[in-house]
C-alpha cells in the first residue's frame, strides 16, 4: 500500500496466498484514502474486524445450536464459547487459524445434519472451499462430515456435479487470479502448502513433538476447565452429534501425524467441542450455576492474563521504535531486532519506511544436511557474531532491540560501541530458552535522541 514493507520467505517460495491479506491490504487502503491512516488504526482496525467476524460467528453457533436442540441448550453452548479462554485469546488475532475457525463455524451453520431444515448445501461447501483457500488445512476437519452428507444425500450426482464441482471452480479460480496479479505468475499455493507441510514434512523445522501431544497437552489445554464437560457432553449427546465428535477426533488423529505442533492448529474444533460442553452443562440441572461460576472464574483469569500481560513485551516495544517515525533523524536511524525471527510484528506497527532488520530463520528447501538459519548461527556465538557483521563502525545499528538473557553475552560489545540503555520492557513472567523476561532497547550515544 505504501510501496515500503517486509516480505518473508513464505511468499518468496509461493507458500501463502494474497486473498486473506487482501482484506486487510483493503482495510488500509481504505485508510490511507481518506488520509485516516495512522499507525494506532493500522494496529486496531484489523482487529476490530477480525472481533466482529468472531463476535457474528458466535451468534451463528447460538442460532444453530437453537435450530437443533432448543434455546436453553443454546444459551449453554453460547455460555461455555463465550467463556472459553483459548477463542478469547485468538479470536481477535489476525491469524489464518482465526479466519479458518470463524469459516468452520459459518459453515457448520449450513450444514444440513439430520433432522436439520437449514441446510444448504451450496452456502456451506462454498464456505469451506473459501475457508480452503485462506487456509488449506481447513479441508481437515469437513471430510468426515462432507462424506458423511454425500452418504446420507439421495440425489449424490446432484451433490457433486451442481453444488461440489462448480464452488470448487469457483473458489480455487479466484484464488488462482488473486495470486496471479499479485505473484506476477500462476502459482497453486493450496499444493505449495500441501508439498511443504506434509509431503516433504518441512515444518520440523521450527520444532517437533511426540505424536500424542495434542491428544495429551494440545486439546487439555486449549479446552482448559471445560475438559470434564466435553467428555461428559460426549456420552450424553444424541447419535446424530457423533458426527461432531468424528470432526474433532479425526482432526486431532491427522495433525498427529505431522511432527510441527502448535495449540493455534486445533482451534478450528474448538466450536465443535463447546456443542458438547454446553450439551453437558444443560444436563447438570441443580448443578447447572455451580458449573457455570465455575468456567465463568476458571477462565476469565487465564483469558486476561494471556491476553493482556503474557508476552505483551513484542508489541509494547514498537511503540519505541515508532517513536523514531516522528524524529527528524529517521532516514539515518537503523534499529536491529536481535530475538528469534518474527518475535515481533514489522511495518504495520511502526508505519514509516525506516531501515528495519531482523535475525532470519528461513528453512532449507535445497536439500543441504549442514544449513544452519542465521539466528541459530546468531545464537551460538552472539558476540563473535556482532563484531564480524559490524565490523566498520560506519554499519552498526543506531538502536539493538533485544531479550534481557542476551544482555550479559554482549556486554563488552554495547560498552565498546557506545550504546546506553533507553527503555526496558516487561515482556512474560516465565522466560524461556532465547526469551527473556524483559526486552531492552539501546541506543547508541551521540546518535539519536528521541
Amino acid at each position: 500500500i505504501n510501496n515500503y514493507g517486509y516480505l518473508t520467505w513464505e511468499w518468496a517460495n509461493g507458500l501463502r496466498g494474497y486473498a486473506y491479506p487482501l482484506i486487510f491490504a483493503s482495510i488500509y487502503k481504505a485508510l490511507q484514502l481518506l488520509a485516516k491512516d495512522d499507525v494506532q488504526l493500522l494496529i486496531w482496525v484489523p482487529r476490530l474486524a477480525q472481533a466482529v467476524l468472531a463476535a457474528f460467528a458466535d451468534v451463528k453457533l447460538y442460532s444453530l445450536v437453537q435450530h437443533l436442540e432448543n434455546a436453553e441448550t443454546a444459551k449453554c453452548v453460547y455460555f461455555c464459547q463465550l467463556c472459553s479462554w483459548f477463542t478469547w485469546y485468538s479470536c481477535t488475532r489476525t491469524l489464518t487459524n482465526t479466519m479458518e475457525t470463524l469459516l468452520t463455524i459459518f459453515a457448520l451453520s449450513y450444514y444440513p445434519i439430520k433432522g436439520s431444515k437449514m441446510g444448504s448445501s451450496c452456502k456451506y461447501l462454498a464456505l469451506i472451499a473459501l475457508a480452503i483457500v485462506i487456509r488449506p488445512t481447513a479441508i481437515i476437519p469437513w471430510i468426515p462430515l462432507v462424506f458423511s452428507h454425500f452418504l446420507q444425500e439421495q440425489r449424490k450426482a446432484d451433490l457433486i456435479f451442481h453444488n461440489c464441482i462448480p464452488v470448487g471452480l469457483v473458489t480455487v479460480g479466484a484464488s488462482l487470479i488473486i495470486d496471479r496479479v499479485f505473484f506476477g505468475e500462476w502459482v497453486l499455493v493450496q499444493l505449495n502448502f500441501l508439498k511443504f507441510n506434509v509431503l516433504q514434512n518441512l515444518g520440523t523445522f521450527y520444532g517437533s513433538h511426540p505424536w500424542h501431544w495434542y491428544f495429551t497437552q494440545g486439546l487439555p489445554v486449549i479446552l482448559g476447565t471445560h475438559l470434564p464437560f466435553f467428555i461428559h457432553g460426549c456420552v450424553l449427546a444424541p447419535k446424530r452429534y457423533r458426527i461432531f465428535l468424528m470432526a474433532v477426533i479425526w482432526t486431532v488423529l491427522v495433525y498427529s501425524m505431522l511432527s510441527h505442533k502448535e495449540f493455534r492448529f486445533i482451534y478450528p474444533v474448538l466450536p465443535f467441542c463447546m456443542f458438547f460442553c454446553g450439551y453437558s452443562l444443560k444436563h447438570l440441572k441443580a448443578w447447572k450455576k455451580s458449573a457455570a461460576s465455575f468456567l465463568l472464574l476458571s477462565n476469565l483469569l487465564p483469558a486476561l492474563y494471556t491476553g493482556l500481560i503474557h508476552q505483551r513485551g513484542s508489541l509494547d516495544v514498537m511503540s519505541h521504535i515508532q517513536q523514531l517515525c516522528n524524529n527528524s533523524y529517521q532516514s539515518q536511524a537503523f534499529v536491529f531486532i536481535m530475538m528469534p525471527c518474527h518475535s515481533t510484528p514489522f511495518y504495520s506497527h511502526v508505519h514509516c519506511p525506516l531501515k528495519m532488520r531482523f535475525l532470519q530463520c528461513p528453512p532449507d528447501l535445497t536439500g543441504n544436511k549442514s544449513y544452519i538459519d542465521e539466528a541459530d548461527v546468531f545464537y551460538s556465538n552472539p558476540l563473535g557474531w556482532l563484531n564480524k557483521e559490524f565490523y566498520d563502525d560506519t554499519l552498526l545499528p543506531s538502536h539493538l532491540i533485544f531479550f534481557s538473557v542476551l544482555e550479559q553475552e554482549i556486554s563488552s560489545f554495547l560498552a565498546l560501541r557506545g550504546y546506553e540503555k533507553t527503555a526496558t520492557v516487561f515482556h512474560t513472567h516465565v522466560p524461556q530458552g532465547r526469551v527473556g523476561s524483559h526486552i531492552y532497547v539501546y541506543r547508541k550515544k551521540n546518535e539519536i535522541n528521541h
